[in-house]
């Protein structure tokens, strides 16, 4: 019998001993009023002053967010530094891929595709996932405070995402705000916008569905335009009196912007509506109505977008950094070169969160493949830490496929490299692949196949 059989069983034993005790003063102890703060709890069920993980032997990465970004990270951490404690916190139950989504809200790819089950990969591949939420991050502590308890860390991943700025929108109109994500969801953040947006396409009965596009930065800029497309193309094989009316706060179609007007004109002219220089000046969920710079617009439905900005853990770990002004920019100050917080070394960003890189571009692509790169990196530094040399930076890079029509199926294209010039600045070199193609389809497939393979094995 090993020793791990013997404490389980003194555990078990244990335990025993207090059931039976508590059951021999039962009726006393039913008379005792406990108020909550003193009522006795199961041993797993959590609070948040408890301590979630004892510190072991070993020094431990705690990595905040299990989108792209952290899974990514978790796994590199546990091929580079094997000799590291790493625990991924994540909040949703399963992993849900916003990228190749929008093929999934028209039915080209079905839900099992997008979905991955976090545990099973967590086993798998040898890092710790605690399904929790994060309440606070204190960083003068090194720990992370989560509803089921507190977590300690050495070195800290953020990969928050993105949030909805609706105070741009309503201040501090929670009504608005909340009545606006539940009736005319983004569907930007892994949640049950999706479902609901998909529900509310495939019921569409025809009219207006409008479409708002966030001023840059914005999560995956392509994207938009893609859902256009496919909304379009489902609507077109309906035969759906419907038009989709897309308000860019942009003054232009970018970036694939020429693909993309070719298919608005070529495909759907009777039914994709494009209105630049649409700045949001008023939105009301409750009346479906919306006061642009380039008009007022009344819809039957809308995919109401918002300015994004950093995701929540970023706030709740001060990292954002400061406009011209004073005042937050909404995206986290980052290290440009090394992905850490400028005012942390031990505190690292990646994904969506980063913002400003560089004077030429200002921020990278706010895409899945750049978190998945990111993550990467930061894996590679933190190991080589762990091994006692400098770390030499690296840059990530960018791919994107969009796919503008269902029949037959074609796609569009965009990469993005990066290099450094001889000033140390970081520049972008970026190609659009405008001609719609099929085989574009099956590279953007094999693509997602690759990168989830990279993510999950």
């Amino acid at each position: 019998m090993t020793e791990q059989h013997n404490a389980s069983r003194r555990r078990f034993l244990a335990a025993g001993g207090s059931i039976a005790a508590a059951a021999a003063a039962g009726p006393a102890l039913a008379q005792t009023p406990a108020s909550a703060g003193t009522r006795p709890l199961p041993p797993l069920v959590g609070r948040s002053t408890d301590t979630l993980l004892a510190r072991g032997n070993v020094r431990r990465v705690v990595i905040c967010g299990g989108g792209w970004g952290g899974v990514t990270a978790a796994r590199y951490l546990r091929q580079l530094a094997p000799q590291l404690e790493v625990v991924l916190l994540e909040r949703n139950p399963v992993f849900f891929s916003c990228p190749m989504s929008n093929k999934w809200l028209v039915d080209i790819v079905d839900t099992q595709y997008l979905t991955k089950d976090y545990l099973a990969v967590s086993e798998a591949q040898g890092y710790r996932f605690i399904q929790t939420e994060i309440l606070e991050i204190e960083r003068d502590r090194k720990r992370v405070v989560t509803a089921a308890g507190a977590v300690d860390y050495d070195y800290l991943i953020l990969s928050p995402g993105i949030r909805y700025n609706y105070e741009a929108w309503f201040a501090n109109d929670r009504r608005a705000a909340e009545a606006t994500r539940a009736r005319f969801p983004a569907a930007y953040i892994p949640n049950a916008e999706h479902f609901r947006l998909k529900q509310a396409i495939h019921d569409f009965k025809g009219g207006d569905l409008v479409m708002t596009l966030p001023p840059p930065p914005q999560r995956c800029p392509p994207s938009p335009y893609e859902r256009a497309c496919l909304i379009a193309a489902l609507f077109k094989a309906k035969k759906l009196k419907a038009r989709v009316i897309v308000l860019d706060h942009k003054d232009d179609v970018r970036p694939i912007g020429p693909g993309f007007k070719a298919a608005f004109q070529e495909l759907y002219k009777d039914i994709v509506t494009y209105v630049p220089n649409a700045h949001v000046q008023e939105v009301d969920p409750f009346n479906k109505r919306i006061r642009t710079a380039a008009g007022e617009f009344n819809f039957d439905h809308a995919i109401l977008m918002a300015p994004h900005q950093a995701g929540d853990l970023a706030w709740k770990a001060g990292v954002v950094g400061k406009s011209a002004l004073g005042g937050p920019d909404g995206w986290a100050n980052v290290d440009p070169l090394f992905l850490h917080a400028h005012d942390d070394k031990d505190v690292y960003v990646i994904g969506d969160a980063v913002g400003f890189v560089s004077p030429q571009f200002a921020f990278y692509p706010k895409a899945g493949h750049v978190a998945n790169r990111h993550a990467r990196i930061v894996a590679k530094y933190i190991a080589e830490r762990e091994a006692g040399r400098d770390p030499v930076h690296d840059l990530p890079n960018n791919l994107c496929y969009m796919m503008v029509s269902t029949d037959p199926q074609e796609a569009i294209s965009v990469q993005f490299d990066y290099s450094i010039n001889a000033q140390g600045v970081i520049e972008q070199k970026q190609w659009d692949f405008n001609q719609r193609k099929p085989e574009t389809v099956g590279d953007d497939f094999e693509w997602a196949r690759i990168i989830y393979g990279d993510m999950f094995g």
